[in-house]
Order: C-alpha cells, then structure tokens, then sequence
C-alpha cells in the first residue's frame, strides 16, 4: 500500500498501540508522541511570531493519554523558553506523569473553574485572555488536548465555552476534540484547528473532516498498522497511471468512449461530460443524443450519432447528465447497462435506478455511480446520515458496484475492497455542471482499461485539483469558478499528476 495512503479507525490504533506496548518501554510512545508535538507548535511559533524563547502557549487538557501528550510537549517548551499555561478540564483525571513533568519544568497549572472568559475577548482580534486579569498577555498558540481519539460527541459546555473565547490559531493533538475520530461527524461545538499533529497513523477524520484539522502532521511512534479500510490515491500514483498514448497506440487502442448525455433542455450538460472526456485521454469520443450540433461546436473531433445503436464500437458508457427521465431515456440506459461494457450512471440516471434498480442488479460488468447526498437518498430510501464511509460502503455491497459519493470528501466504494478517499482540499468544485466533467473523466479512464475503483478516484483528484487551478487562475487568491473553466484547467491538472510521477 506504499502508493496510497491509509487512514485508520479508534480500533485499529488501539490495537496497534497494544502491540507497541508489549515492545518497547513503558512511556517511549507518549515521549515519541510529545516530542513531535513540541517539534511541530516550535515550527509554528517561529514562523508566526519570530522566535521561541519568550512566546506563550496555551494548553486545554482534558484527561487520558491524550492530555498527557499534551503536558509532556508542554514541558519540553517550557524548557525551550516557552511560557507555558495548562488549563486542566478534568484536574482529578489530568496525566500525573505529564503533570509532574510540566511543573517541574516550570509551567503554570491552572483548573478550568479557576478561570473563565473574559468580557471582552469576543470582540478581540487575538481573544487577549480566556484567564483573569492578572494574565496581561493573550497566548500566541494554543494546544487543543480536550480530548483524544476515544472522544464522542462535542465540546462539554466548559470546554466549548473557553474554546470560543480564544482567537488565537489552534493546534490539535492527534485530532480537533468534538470531530468524531471515525466518521468526521460534527454535531456541536468543535474546535477548529490550523494545524493537527496526528500520533502513529492518520485517522478517518483528518480526510472526512479536513476542514476542521488544517494542516496535518503525522509524528511516528512506531506502530505496526493493517492494511487499511480507507485509504486515499497518493497523487504521484495517478500521475504514473493516466493513461497516455505508447509507441504502438492509435487512437482506438487508447480507448473509446461513448457519452450518451444531454437533451434538448440542458445542451450543456452534453458539452460538459463530452469535454471531459476528450480532455481526459487520447482516444477517441463518441456520442449518442440530441445535443450533437452543441457538442460539434465546441469539440469537432467527437464522432456524434442520433442513437446509441448507430454509434459505433465504444469501451465505455457514460449515462445520464441532463439526459432526462422520461421513458425514452430509460430506455436509452437500459440499452447501455445490456452491453458487458463498462458503464458509469450519474445525475438523472441514478433518478431512473432510484425508480427501477433492477436495470443495474446483477450487472457483471464494471459500473460506477456517482451519486450526491441527495441522489444517495433517492438510490436507498434513507439520508447519508454522519457515517458517510460506511455509507457508500453498504451501497456497493449491497448493489454489488462500484458508488463514488461526492463531497468535499468525496468516497469510492467497491465490493471487497478498500474504501478510496479524495480530499479535495476546498468546495471550488461545488458548482452547476462540475458533476457532468466528473463523469466524463471517468468514463474515459474505464474506456482505457483502468480499473473502476482507480478510475473514480483518479478522475476526483484530478476534478478537484482542476477546479482549485480555476479557482486561483494566475492570481493566489481564489475567487468562484464554474464548470467551463474547470474543464478548460482539467488537462493543466493532469499534467500537475504526471509531473509529480516524474519526480
């Protein structure tokens, strides 16, 4: 698994850390841990204040291992010159080691009933104390030790009101306390970290909800991980698997694909998905609609017919981008999932599954949806709910198919197999019309013979990566794109990819 990489449940770590144990000296692993810590919020502090010595940091510590992570990488600044506050939300169950390390090492040691937001640390830019008034001095950092991966549910009513009293950057250990470590799932107060440092392994959460984690450091300790049940593409894979042309291809040996989208009330969705394709790879597109004369306009090297069966030899299908619902399209998708040839339904042909899903049941051949939290609904009668990993994965099961679920954290389940996890790194691509692209890419990468699972979440990296290039178009802030300059950014994404497996 050296090309992806994989992230891990509570269990799995748990496991992992027993294992550890019986290995290696009592204590090594929270030193480890505490270590890369302080090595991490240094780095921070020098690059956001200048020095070290004479900066202050804040410590919210909660109890169990997590908090003693914190207390012991408290302890090391403090011999760093750091001033260092520990604020103990539970100080009858605050890590004793940890907290003996802290006070020697000179640290102050405070309760959290001792102190309380100040009145006017709302409407400060830097929130100038969450203590009383004897602490002049705001921290530069603060340290979210509340609780670890063994946390449930959001912020305690303390912990959240101190959290939101504090405006100064946020760095969280192993993971923001109040995201659910599993799922991602926020359901109340949370702290927003700009930095997590992650101990021994990445977990679900740093991908599921990566908003709430920023950047993501991951300091090993020395544990000895399965082979993973989520896991994300690492991009120079993608690069060194898109498919481009060989000494010995032509343009029917690099893939067919076959686009049957569009109609007469959305023409764009025909040019979008179509684009994307022939973006996408070097073979060749066909297509099998009534957005023809659209398609033709903007790409005249696509082979256009009225129907699907005057089409030609394809090696995929793409169905259902503005396609419609009515009963000629049904037929049109039920002539496309017939063939033993790769098939990948979206937008208004997961509407027509939603309503006969026996016309993809039992399908052999490889198939792919791409379904949005809405569509998911429609496809199984019941919300995504908080679990989305769990989600998709009971789809594909259950269908026997390859569900590719959008979002900003956008899941690839298959049947058997790994569940695949694209973090987009921003929501650029929530637009009208990114989805027909997305379809498109996909369709070409099954028509050149790779495989569904890869090709979903290859095609999501490069959509996404497209869609932050249009986002910040020769300029480093980004402003709102669409799905035209998306498109137009899809072949600049690819060859980002491909440079990266170069390297």
């Amino acid at each position: 698994m050296s090309s992806q990489r994989g992230y891990f449940t509570v269990d799995e770590v748990r496991t992992a850390e027993a294992e550890l144990f019986t290995r290696v000296p009592e204590g090594m692993p929270m030193h480890r841990a505490a270590y890369g810590l302080a090595t991490v919020v240094a780095g921070e502090l020098r690059a956001r204040t200048g020095g070290i010595a004479g900066r202050s940091v804040l410590l919210l510590v909660g109890s169990g291992d997590n908090g003693g992570d914190v207390l012991w990488a408290g302890s090391m600044l403090r011999r760093r010159g750091v001033a260092v506050t520990a604020v103990l939300l539970n100080p009858d169950r605050a890590h004793s080691k940890g907290l003996a390390a802290l006070r020697k090492a000179g640290g102050r040691i405070r309760t959290a009933s001792e102190v309380s937001p100040s009145g006017d640390a709302a409407g400060s830019s830097r929130g100038t104390a969450i203590l009383d008034e004897t602490d002049s001095d705001a921290p530069d950092l603060v340290i979210d030790g509340i609780v670890g991966i063994s946390g449930r549910g959001p912020l305690r009513p303390k912990a959240a009101e101190l959290v939101a009293a504090l405006h100064v950057p946020f760095i969280a250990a192993d993971l923001p306390s109040g995201v659910g470590p599993d799922t991602g799932a926020v359901t109340g107060p949370a702290v927003r970290a700009d930095v997590t440092v992650t101990f021994g392994a990445y977990k679900p959460v740093h991908a599921l909800a990566a908003p709430y984690c920023g950047r993501i450091e991951l300091v090993p300790i020395g544990l000895r991980l399965p082979e993973p049940h989520l896991a994300a593409l690492e991009p120079a894979e993608i690069g060194a698997g898109w498919p481009t042309p060989g000494p010995t291809d032509d343009k029917y040996t690099q893939g067919v694909t076959g686009i049957c989208a569009g109609s007469a009330a959305y023409p764009g969705a025909a040019v979008l998905c179509t684009g994307a394709a022939v973006a996408a790879t070097s073979g060749m597109v066909r297509y099998a609609g009534t957005g023809a004369a659209e398609v033709l306009d903007h790409f005249p090297e696509v082979i256009a017919a009225p129907t699907i069966s005057s089409t030609g030899r394809v090696q995929s299908w793409v169905f259902g981008p503005g396609a419609g619902t009515d009963a000629d399209a049904s037929k049109r998708l039920a002539e496309i999932l017939s063939t033993d040839l790769p098939v990948v339904v979206d937008a208004d042909g997961l509407t027509l599954l939603a309503a006969d899903p026996d016309l993809v049941l039992g399908r052999t051949a490889p198939t792919v949806l791409t379904p949005h939290a809405g569509e998911f609904a429609r496809l199984t009668g019941h919300e995504v709910g908080q679990d989305r990993v769990s989600a998709a994965r009971d789809l594909a099961e259950s269908w026997q198919l390859t569900v590719l679920l959008k979002g900003r954290a956008t899941l690839v389940a298959t049947p058997g197999r790994p569940v695949l996890v694209n973090e987009a790194g921003g929501s650029w691509a929530a637009t009208a019309g990114a989805g027909d692209v997305l379809s498109g890419v996909i369709g070409a990468l099954l028509a050149a013979g790779r495989d569904p699972a890869w090709s979903a979440a290859a095609a999501a990296r490069a959509h996404a990566l497209a869609a932050n290039l249009a986002a910040h178009e020769n300029h480093p802030s980004a402003a709102p794109t669409s799905a035209t300059p998306l498109l137009d950014h899809l072949r600049p994404a690819i060859r980002i990819l491909r440079a990266l497996a170069a390297r």
